[in-house]
């Protein structure tokens, strides 16, 4: 049933929003490096390795440059023009591609790059394992804002994501393979495009049962997104 409703909405999207990849593969052709499409190699079902695509936003060499795979908000190694796409999220539709190819499913944990996976604890990456990976989910929306909350943890940035925003993101993609069903399959879908457009909207407020944030990670929240976990 899910494979059918990515399928559906894969097509869906590509026809929809088909103007705009166009528009990014044409400024992205002249502009910055000249480089359409990054690829990487994320971790998705089963453990297993596969190229994941993006709209190329960032330097190529930015992996071994100063912050190497963590990006925060104003990160030097993002390019003009995917400034925009990140913010829009445009730089997220080729992943299209990976949903129809059997890669992704529309909703699931976010695939990580090995080294990022390896921080999960072994009973996260055995249930992320056997959920496979999503263009969007729970922890998408929890950590929608991570790269300006790297910035304002006022600590190392890497050392915050490995140590804080990791751990807590794996809860909550093991809280999505917990809870998983069709509901919240089209649930998680409307509150992403509703993100998008709204970026004030508390989306957590729409989920019973979330796992606690530490403290670390609770005082980066608004008082509306805390009052969801101290009600």
């Amino acid at each position: 049933m899910v494979r059918l409703l990515d399928i559906f909405f894969a097509v869906l999207g590509l026809l929809v929003l088909g103007i705009f990849m166009l528009g990014a593969t044409v400024i992205n052709l002249c502009t910055g490096e000249h480089k359409v499409l990054y690829k990487q190699n994320r971790v998705g079902k089963h453990g297993k390795d596969f190229k994941l695509y993006k709209f190329a936003t960032m330097l190529e060499n930015s992996p071994n440059l100063a912050g190497g795979l963590v990006t925060a908000v104003n990160d030097p190694r993002v390019l003009p023009f995917g400034r925009f796409l990140r913010r829009t999220k445009v730089n997220e539709l080729p992943q299209l591609l990976n949903i129809l190819k059997g890669d992704m499913s529309f909703v699931g944990p976010r695939p990580q790059t090995r080294p990022h996976y390896s921080l999960y604890t072994p009973e996260q990456q055995r249930v992320i394992d056997e959920t496979g990976p999503g263009l969007t989910g729970v922890g998408s929306l929890f950590f929608r804002n991570e790269e300006q909350m790297l910035v304002d943890c006022g600590c190392d940035p890497i050392r915050f994501h490995d140590d804080v925003v990791t751990p807590h993101k794996g809860d909550l993609e093991v809280w999505y393979a917990q809870h998983k069903s069709v509901w919240l399959y089209f649930k998680i879908i409307y509150l992403t495009a509703a993100s998008i457009i709204n970026r004030h909207l508390n989306t957590l407020s729409y989920f019973k049962g979330l796992p606690t944030p530490p403290p670390e990670l609770m005082a980066l929240l608004t008082e509306e997104q805390q009052a969801v976990f101290e009600g």
